[in-house]
């Protein structure tokens, strides 16, 4: 494996690794702003740009949301196939999603910080 290889590799490593710490703020966040359905999900988070890896990573963190009460899903009818199970945020959910907004702001502020005074620059 060549240099670019293992940096490739390690950044997607890296890359993995800070979205299982915050996709399940995400995929709360995006159903606490419309229920909507796993598959729409996956796309919504891609299209904002985290590059969520499979589907499955998000059908998880919908099933331990709903688990822990932040999410109710109900079934409902698709005009295009199988009706499609929709999830919706609770108001525990949002309760819990401000509280890991407050959380999130700090630890972005804190990284900001510390990389503010790193003199090396992310390509362009």
């Amino acid at each position: 494996m060549n240099t670019m290889q293992c940096m490739a590799s390690s950044v997607e490593v890296h890359h993995s690794q800070i979205l299982k710490g915050v996709l399940d703020m995400c995929v709360l966040a995006s159903v606490a702003d419309e229920p909507d359905y796993g598959y729409a999900l996956v796309q919504k988070l891609n299209a904002d740009g985290l590059a969520v890896p499979n589907e499955r990573s998000v059908y998880l963190v919908l099933k331990r949301l709903e688990a822990k009460g932040r999410v109710v899903s109900h079934l409902e009818n698709s005009e295009a196939g199988p009706a499609r199970r929709v999830y919706e945020a609770t108001d525990l959910g949002r309760d819990v999603l401000r509280a890991w907004i407050a959380d999130w702001s700090g630890v972005r502020d804190g990284v900001d910080a510390v990389l503010a005074h790193h003199p090396l620059e992310a390509p362009s």
